[in-house]
């Protein structure tokens, strides 16, 4: 078995002499931010973290995804925070790109390598430290949960490479899901997923429905339909899709094509 590959961000600026090759893209339903897009000069900085920068890939913004908060953290060794949330009413979910770090939940600890996620309840005490001898980066994902009465989310710690992926119905394995969650389990209001395609697969129609997306590509290539817009798509490239947004795509090649998901679920639309 091929051992998946992770991208992360290079955040040097580019030469002087470089064009404006590749641009974000930002309109009424969609936006992408590219790899190329996010270097040293656009992180931010968070109270309560040391040794740590990010880069805000999503945030509840007028015409685009409003249910999430997405970002990658970039933390030093010994780096990270004792107090990482803000906000007793919102949920987490890291998943690990680069690097070692362990993630104390409710006084648990657990180690977390490439691949490795870690889901975090609302209102849960939790910390995280870098323990490796090098940067590290990580996916970090915030929701404030939606509550229901006799519905109690726990604390989901593991690594997407012990998850055999599940075939797409009628595609011969062509696009498989690697879950997270239990989808039947509706104490969570989000999943993360992480989608993959054989080279030339598809996504065969436009999807469109009613869950936001923050999508993050893993490894490979492929174009995908956004909208009314073909975008290129490779490793370390970003997007993000409000509700009902139409959405197709086509895996490029030579290998496979990977991403990281996020969705809001199980929910009624509240009026």
């Amino acid at each position: 078995m091929t051992t998946p590959s992770y991208a992360t961000i290079d955040p040097a600026l580019p030469a002087q002499t470089d064009a404006l090759g590749s641009a974000a893209i930002v309109k009424h339903g969609y936006t992408v931010i590219p790899r190329s897009v996010m270097r040293d000069i656009v992180t931010s900085f968070y109270p309560e973290w040391e040794g740590t920068r990010s880069w805000i890939l999503n945030r509840p913004v007028a015409g685009g995804a409003t249910t999430f908060v997405q970002a990658i953290l970039e933390v030093q060794p010994g780096g990270g925070s004792d107090r990482p949330e803000p906000q007793p009413e919102v949920e987490s979910f890291l998943f690990v790109l680069d690097g070692a770090f362990t993630v104390t939940i409710d006084g648990a600890e657990h180690a977390l390598a490439a691949g490795g996620y870690a889901f975090v309840p609302a209102g849960t005490a939790w910390t995280l430290r870098n323990t490796g001898s090098s940067a590290g980066q990580f996916h970090w994902f915030r929701k404030r949960y939606e509550p229901v009465a006799g519905l109690e989310p726990r604390p989901l710690v593991g690594n997407e490479q012990d998850i055999a992926p599940a075939p797409m119905a009628g595609t011969e394995g062509k696009w498989a899901t690697t879950r997270f969650f239990d989808p039947a389990d509706l104490a969570y209001d989000f999943h993360v997923t992480v989608v993959t395609f054989e080279p030339g697969a598809k996504i065969p129609f436009l999807e469109t429905h009613v869950m936001e997306h923050g999508i993050f590509v893993l490894e490979g290539n492929a174009v995908y339909r956004l909208n009314d817009d073909w975008v290129e798509l490779q490793p370390g490239d970003y997007f993000s899709l409000r509700a009902f947004c139409p959405q197709a795509c086509y895996a490029g090649g030579p290998g496979k094509f990977r991403y990281l998901l996020y969705k809001d679920v199980n929910r009624q639309i509240a009026l």
